[in-house]
């Protein structure tokens, strides 16, 4: 089963049996990170500097993605280009709803409803099928911890783990400065149009900008 980028790091966030997402936060800017990376990649939206400029409104055929492009037509309307770090912020809570909502209608999750104090409800999904997720980290264990070759998919989802610190959630047990200098070399290295791999740049860049705003703003 292929799946999108942003599912992969869902998958990758959700502690299997509780279902509980780890480090939602720094999670949450990724996925809405790697849907606009797709979107990228698919030739429907451009990232350049600060800014991003929507290419094309042709679907993709996949719901995930071509509700961003709706959403993104809609928000860009009367405008060539806006920042990435707006998109980012303004997207970001509904990304991890649709991921999550995804993830469920292709059966990989189950939602179930729990109750904080017995009063305030609060969404988990739990593991229903762990095939897909397993395959997951098998290739990225096999790129980033043995050397494999990775394809264009594989490595511009690792190109978006540092960004997000998401180290630990990826390889649990190994130290973020074991990993990070591999998949730093992914991330620069000619596995895509030099125009997608300055794209994602750009995107770590303004991934670390909202993090920082976002951890500012909450300890103010």
């Amino acid at each position: 089963m292929r799946i999108t980028l942003a599912e992969e790091i869902m998958l990758l966030s959700l502690d299997d049996e509780s279902g509980a997402a780890r480090q939602r936060q720094s999670a949450g800017w990724a996925v809405a990170g790697a849907l606009l990376l797709e979107l990228v990649m698919a030739e429907r939206v451009s990232v350049s500097g600060k800014y991003l400029e929507l290419r094309s409104t042709e679907p993709t055929g996949e719901e995930l993605l071509d509700g961003r492009i709706r959403l993104l037509e809609a928000w860009l309307r009367g405008r060539d280009k806006r920042r990435v770090t707006d998109w980012l912020t303004k997207d970001q809570p509904k990304a991890v709803g649709a991921t999550l909502e995804r993830l469920g209608a292709r059966g990989l999750v189950v939602a179930q409803v729990h109750k904080v104090f017995g009063v305030f409800p609060q969404r988990r999904y739990p593991e229903a099928d762990g095939t897909v997720e397993s395959a997951l980290r098998e290739r990225l264990r096999a790129v980033v911890l043995d050397g494999a070759e990775p394809d264009e998919r594989t490595a511009g989802l690792i190109a978006l783990i540092p960004s997000a610190k998401l180290h630990r959630l990826v390889f649990p047990g190994r130290q973020p400065q074991e990993v990070s200098a591999r998949m730093e070399g992914i991330a620069a290295g000619r596995w895509a149009a030099e125009s997608v791999r300055a794209a994602i740049r750009d995107m770590q860049a303004a991934m670390v900008a909202v993090s920082v705003v976002t951890v500012l703003t909450a300890t103010s």
